[in-house]
């Protein structure tokens, strides 16, 4: 039987376990099922499993230790869970839950709760945490805001230099709603019949093209980057690509696409090229599976750019 996990992630105090309490409070999402909620950090607010409702089980898990298939599906065969909510230790990396999940378990939801005051702080001192948060999450929740005191737009920024996907609400401290509704326009122009991609704007082009691969099918884009030659490519295939910066130093990796043309490539690993070409989403042989693929119209080779605009960040 599948299970459905309900992940609520945030730092210290963000309103993980009141959220989660009310959600459980709710009859359109509690009907009766046997719910059990994991939790992996103690924070202010503690579950009471006497004021717990009906068929809802409470268990903790201090350790990333104890973060493991065999203790997580022990715990669930325990209570014969039909669903598990998991509020989320905010120190820990998400990939460590994700490996530790047995097979059966999948993430019907994930929430990540921020307090709206301390969060421009968090991403100043924990950048990689916060990244980590928020790139797969569905949506992120400020609570404790205040217009007058917090800066909306500061907010959105940094969310939307990680994801343009998650949705993002501002909960007032008299507990209202507000969705975000600012506008998030492509730094480049879709409906050109040349897409150009300036250096400054790599990273989120390479981030919305990966997300949204479909939009980009049979556009022309033009762009700067650096040649990877790969020896199971055929010779007159290489990559394109740049060095990416999510967060930090420590993220730093080499994004590229394929790139396929006619007659014999002379192009070397680390040459600098502007490449123009058309975008098609195919299936590789090498890779064994379908992608996006460029087909080159154009190159010409050009010196490497100054090494402050090699790489490639959402800032």
């Amino acid at each position: 039987m599948d299970v459905a996990v309900y992940l609520f992630t945030g730092f210290l105090e963000a309103g993980k376990t009141t959220l989660i309490r009310e959600t459980l409070q709710d009859e359109k999402f509690n009907s009766g099922e046997k719910t059990l909620i994991l939790a992996c950090e103690e924070g202010v607010e503690e579950y009471d499993p006497a004021e717990l409702p009906g068929k809802v089980f409470y268990e903790s898990i201090e350790t990333l230790s104890r973060l493991n298939p065999d203790k997580l599906a022990a715990l669930q065969k325990k209570y014969k869970a039909e669903r598990i909510m998991i509020e989320y230790n905010g120190m820990w990396m998400n990939d460590d839950l994700y490996r530790a999940m047995p097979d059966n378990w999948y993430i019907y939801q994930e929430i990540m709760l921020a307090d709206a005051n301390t969060f421009v702080n968090y991403n100043a001192n924990m950048r990689s945490l916060v990244v980590n948060k928020l790139q797969n999450c569905e949506m992120v929740v400020f609570n404790r805001f205040d217009e007058n005191k917090i800066d909306r737009m500061e907010l959105h920024k940094i969310v939307r230099g990680i994801s343009r996907r998650v949705n993002i609400a501002y909960e007032t401290n008299d507990h209202q709603i507000e969705y975000d509704e600012i506008e998030d326009p492509l730094p480049f122009d879709l409906e050109a019949d040349v897409v150009d991609i300036a250096n400054r704007d790599y990273a989120i082009w390479y981030r919305d093209m990966s997300e949204e691969m479909e939009k980009y099918q049979g556009k022309v884009l033009r762009m700067t980057g650096m040649v990877a030659r790969d020896p199971a490519l055929p010779s007159k295939s290489f990559v394109i690509g740049r060095h990416v910066m999510t967060c930090c130093m420590d993220d730093i990796a080499y994004r590229g696409l394929v790139c396929t043309g006619e007659g014999k490539c002379d192009l070397e690993s680390k040459d600098w090229i502007v490449l123009t070409a058309r975008l098609d989403i195919e299936f590789h042989k090498l890779y064994q599976s379908k992608g996006p693929v460029l087909k080159v119209i154009s190159i010409e080779k050009v010196d490497p750019l100054p090494p402050d605009e090699q790489l490639a960040t959402f800032y």
